[in-house]
């Protein structure tokens, strides 16, 4: 609103219609730094998402083993769907991603991803020359050319199982699993590498919502008013 007031007021100006800069009175709003809470996806909720999913047929196998790397290794919906073959060492049980800017980054395949990955592989995926590991259950068969495939896929199995998420995008998924070490004893470090920060700034959020810890911090009410 502010940005359109102060547009406004400009374009008048040039008009002719003042001749006082109003757009300069126009006050900044506060945009404090780290101000919102991450919203997140429960536990159980991930848990019953999962279980919803009907993986004798290929779109719910795929769709499985996708929300399940988004769920246990935090991904972003990008790194998910751009992930190809070669991105898998099976043998040393690692998965290779590649994050923002290029940026690689190495995390190891739990078991869990690691099976439904493999099933999806060998029993759902069509047969096609792409080299990404997810492709479209629709002609033309290739790999999902953008994030707004995953982010449909997350659409229709939370509504599917019946879930009131937080929000309806992927994220929710990698502020869960930051949620869920946090709870754990991890510290904001080890959270930030395994989602692939840059910065701590990025990851300091994530404090915000380790409320134990944050009651330690907190000051004793004055008198005897509880």
């Amino acid at each position: 609103m502010t940005t359109a007031l102060r547009s406004f007021l400009s374009y008048v100006r040039y008009r002719g219609d003042i001749t006082s800069d109003l757009a300069a009175a126009v006050p900044i709003v506060a945009n404090w730094s780290l101000s919102s809470i991450p919203r997140a996806i429960g536990r159980d909720e991930v848990t019953h998402l999962l279980a919803s999913i009907d993986r004798q047929t290929p779109i719910g196998c795929r769709d499985y083993a996708m929300i399940l790397a988004l769920a246990r290794l935090g991904l972003r919906s990008s790194e998910v769907v751009t992930l190809e073959l070669d991105d898998i060492d099976w043998v040393a049980g690692e998965i290779h991603v590649v994050g923002k800017n290029g940026q690689r980054n190495d995390l190891p395949l739990p078991a869990d991803v690691g099976e439904a990955i493999a099933d999806y592989l060998q029993k759902s995926r069509p047969r096609n020359a792409s080299r990404r590991v997810f492709l479209r259950d629709k002609a033309p068969i290739r790999g999902f050319t953008g994030q707004c495939g995953l982010g449909s896929v997350i659409r229709r199995s939370l509504k599917r199982a019946g879930i009131d998420a937080p929000t309806k995008g992927t994220h929710q998924f990698r502020h869960g699993l930051a949620s869920e070490m946090l709870r754990g004893g991890a510290s904001l470090g080890e959270i930030g590498e395994v989602l692939g920060h840059r910065h701590v700034q990025t990851t300091a959020i994530y404090a915000k919502v380790n409320l134990n810890a944050l009651r330690t911090l907190a000051l004793p009410w004055p008198g005897e008013a509880q």
